[in-house]
């Protein structure tokens, strides 16, 4: 995937989008105060890295609505940069993953809003950006307040109160439905904020008596407290450069090296989803490079190591869970429309895809046709040993064998997270990967296995009215009904599923996520499986995330489960197990684990670390070890 630098040369063959470009750039790095930063333009999620500025490819044909939007996702990034202090973000931050999500879209909200008060054109672009991207993620279609995200109701109500705008018209309908729950638990909290606009730290404050409010926990982040305390301890002589101590008064280095920080953990999934909307319209097949694959994220040493469940993780009421298959769950003629929708949405996305699947192929292929044994005492004469026979006619003939290749015997679990977070561009991008390499892998006689995860309701369904009826007892458990859904079966056929996987772009499926739970019904399914190497391959954009469950347990309640779970998997089982995170940190859980910002890397990511798998050459002396550990 090619990217468009800044730095352009004048001239008559020069694409029509160059000024606008140069413009865009110069407005940016004028916002941010920060003429150095490089910016980039290209057909992926815009965002920040170390000392770059990612923005989206505007299309030839631009638009005012096109242009205003590009804008939008400049001046967002620039505020971030110019009104946002890292630091104190990390040490406010609360531990609860729910409460850290409303934190962060909140937290935007505010950057946003300063740029928004001072500058009228800014307010328009923004406005603009927001739009989109609350129209693309179909939030004006919502009807019903369980599918309406509360982290973005409740920054879209926050950014009325500091500008006085009105929600964009994609994003009213989400607004409604939640504004009167709102207003009457936190409106007078929510009037506090505008007081604190430009303050973060107190501003901060301020944000967590309204999660408090909202019953969401006000657990802060210790580890960052700790790793803030210590940077505070090594950059004290450093920060003395700062002549009013805002981070419009901090060195570009400084501010470039704590954005690199903080640009991928601390913007919540609602607020970078916000910043990539438009990309989509200029994504292009010519522009992706054969060879471009997403880097590989390691998993860092010491903390975050896999911590044991304990004997307290259960579930409260497990009768209401399900196991059920997408034609169980919408009728035949739905799953049709609801697969040429999905077709529609990425017909181009498609063939980028099923390029890095036939490269794929053809990894799997040549391994195929090049599995030999050889010296046997019956097969094929080898005439490579004949030899052997001309200078000694008694050495006994060599015969060769072509063996099976390894990977035939294989079997591939793809766990899609459906979760609420990952409605929009993430999960369609998700089913089209899952659906392509399901054909491709089938072709290369490696049975596929599509699974996802979710829940039945929002808020807890009839797990938290069977507790409420049972007069609330502590600690009950997971408080949710899970729904672990079956897109396809190991043994069916790519044709006969194909149609299912359409069922995740249905409104109103997508809902929590219990990560552990689905992590071990997946791997239970694996080791029922009669072939010799088993492969399961997470896929999620999140940690676990319940509000029913986390309301009444401890903040970690979900996370430790999932860390046994996986601990249990890659030290006693022999199942192989890998972890995509679209833009979540998920090395921090397992061992052999890939990050990628945007969705539409994920294509590569699988490929890619799937041919690693398939073309490692300890496939037939790693397993024997597991199976020891599993004896001894």
């Amino acid at each position: 995937m090619s990217t468009s630098n800044i730095k352009f040369k004048t001239g008559s063959k020069e694409s029509p989008t160059e000024p606008f470009k140069r413009a865009v750039t110069s407005a940016l790095r004028a916002i941010a105060k920060q003429p150095e930063l490089e910016v980039t333009f290209a057909a992926e999620r815009p965002g920040l890295s170390p000392g770059k500025a990612r923005l989206p490819e505007p299309a030839r044909k631009l638009t005012r609505k096109d242009a205003a939007i590009v804008r939008g996702h400049a001046d967002s990034i620039a505020l971030r940069v110019a009104c946002h202090d890292p630091k104190v973000h990390r040490k406010l931050a609360p531990g609860n993953p729910q409460a850290r999500g409303v934190f962060d879209a909140v937290e935007q909200a505010r950057v946003e809003a300063i740029g928004a008060k001072r500058m009228s054109g800014v307010a328009k672009n923004l406005t603009a950006m927001l739009d989109d991207h609350f129209h693309r993620g179909k939030f004006d279609e919502i009807t019903d307040r369980a599918d309406a995200p509360l982290a973005d109701a409740l920054a879209m109500m926050v950014r009325e109160r500091l500008t006085g705008l009105a929600p964009p018209a994609a994003a009213r309908k989400m607004v409604d439905l939640w504004r009167p729950v709102l207003e009457d638990k936190i409106g007078t909290r929510l009037d506090v904020l505008k007081n604190f606009t430009e303050d973060q730290a107190r501003f901060g404050d301020a944000l967590h008596d309204v999660l408090q409010a909202l019953e969401l926990g006000d657990d802060r982040n210790a580890d960052q407290d700790e790793d803030d305390n210590q940077d505070e301890n090594r950059d004290g002589e450093k920060d003395q450069s700062g002549a009013d101590g805002s981070p419009e008064g901090e060195s570009a280095e400084e501010m470039s090296a704590e954005q690199s920080q903080s640009s991928t953990e601390e913007m919540s999934e609602n607020a970078m989803e916000s910043a990539q909307a438009s990309a989509s319209d200029a994504f292009d097949d010519s522009e992706m490079g054969e060879d471009e694959t997403p880097g590989e994220a390691h998993r860092p040493p010491g903390r975050g190591l896999n911590e044991p469940r304990g004997p307290e993780y259960h579930a409260f009421a497990p009768k209401f869970d399900e196991v059920v298959s997408a034609e169980d769950l919408c009728e035949h003629d739905e799953l049709e429309r609801l697969r040429s929708y999905l077709d529609k949405q990425l017909a181009h996305l498609q063939h980028i895809v099923a390029r890095l699947a036939n490269r794929l192929q053809r990894k799997l292929m040549a391994q195929q046709n090049r599995a030999w044994e050889f010296d046997l005492e019956e097969g094929i004469l080898d005439p490579a040993r004949l030899s052997r026979v001309v200078t000694d006619p008694y050495h006994p003939l060599s015969f060769m064998h072509e063996k099976e290749a390894t990977f035939r015997d294989t079997v591939v679990t793809l766990l899609l997270d459906n979760s609420g977070s990952m409605r929009g561009r993430p999960i369609t991008v998700a089913a089209t990967c899952a659906d392509i390499l399901a054909r491709t892998l089938e072709r290369c006689g490696v049975k596929v296995e599509i699974l996802g995860f979710t829940t039945r309701a929002w808020k807890g369904g009839q797990s938290r009215e069977a507790w409420l009826a049972a007069g609330k007892p502590a600690n009950p458990g997971r408080l949710n009904d899970l729904r672990h859904i079956i897109y396809k079966s190991a043994d069916a056929p790519w044709r006969r599923a194909r149609k299912n996987l359409g069922l995740m772009m249905r409104e109103g499926l997508l809902k929590e996520n219990i990560d552990g739970e689905a992590l071990d019904w997946a791997h239970k399914r694996l080791l029922g499986r009669s072939e010799q190497r088993k492969i399961l391959m997470m896929i999620s954009d999140g940690a676990p995330v319940d509000d029913s469950t986390l309301s009444v347990n401890a903040g970690n309640y979900l996370e430790r489960h999932l860390r046994h779970i996986i601990e249990e998997i890659e030290t006693r089982s022999p199942v192989e197990l890998i972890a995509i995170g679209i833009g979540h940190d998920v090395t921090r859980y397992y061992r052999r684990a890939v990050t990628i910002v945007d969705a539409e890397e994920l294509g590569g990511a699988i490929t890619e670390k799937l041919a690693e798998l398939f073309s490692e050459t300890h496939v037939e002396t790693s397993s024997p070890s597991r199976r020891r550990r599993l004896h001894s």
